[in-house]
Parts: structure tokens; C-alpha cells; sequence
């Protein structure tokens, strides 16, 4: 009985531990994506256009995936996302 008690114990303990709380990422100060200016750029030829966007963004990295792609959904915001159609047109521009 002792032997079982102490097994039980530190798991009934362990239950009622307060969660520690999420561990969130924060930019570096002034680092972040602003995708607001890029509008002109929709339309046009991704692989013209990627290294202008980033530039005027001001992101720090970039992601290029096609419509149909699957893509995480982890949140950074220093990084540009650049969304191509089949033909490798952007279809849109968005942070995060």
C-alpha cells in the first residue's frame, strides 16, 4: 500500500499544477511586415516582384507558396507571405 501511495501522490500532485503559461515570440523592436503598400505589385509575375516586396514590406524573411499549397500556420511577424496563382502571378500579399 505504501509502495502504490507514493507512485499515486506526485501524480495526483501533478494535476493540480497551474500550467506554465505559452512561451510567445516577440519581433525584434521595429521589425515588422507591412504589406499595406504592396497593392501594385498584385497581378504581376512572383519571381519579378519578391525581392521589391520585401523590400518595401520591410520583412525580414519570405515566404512564396502557390494558392493550393498547404502552409503552416505559425505566426511571424517579420516575415512577407506571397501568394502565386498557377501561372506564378501574385494573388495577394499578407504578414504574418
Amino acid at each position: 500500500m505504501t509502495r502504490s501511495a507514493a507512485i499515486v501522490a506526485p501524480l495526483i500532485l501533478a494535476a493540480c499544477a497551474t500550467p506554465a503559461p505559452p512561451v510567445v515570440e516577440a519581433a525584434a523592436p521595429g521589425v515588422q511586415c507591412d504589406a499595406n503598400t504592396l497593392e501594385p505589385l498584385v497581378g504581376r509575375p512572383a519571381a519579378q516582384v519578391t525581392g521589391e516586396a520585401q523590400r518595401l514590406s520591410g520583412a525580414r524573411t519570405v515566404r512564396g507558396y502557390a494558392t493550393s499549397d498547404a502552409v503552416t500556420m505559425d505566426f511571424r511577424p517579420d516575415r512577407l507571405n506571397v501568394e502565386r496563382d498557377a501561372a506564378g502571378k501574385v494573388v495577394r500579399f499578407t504578414c504574418g
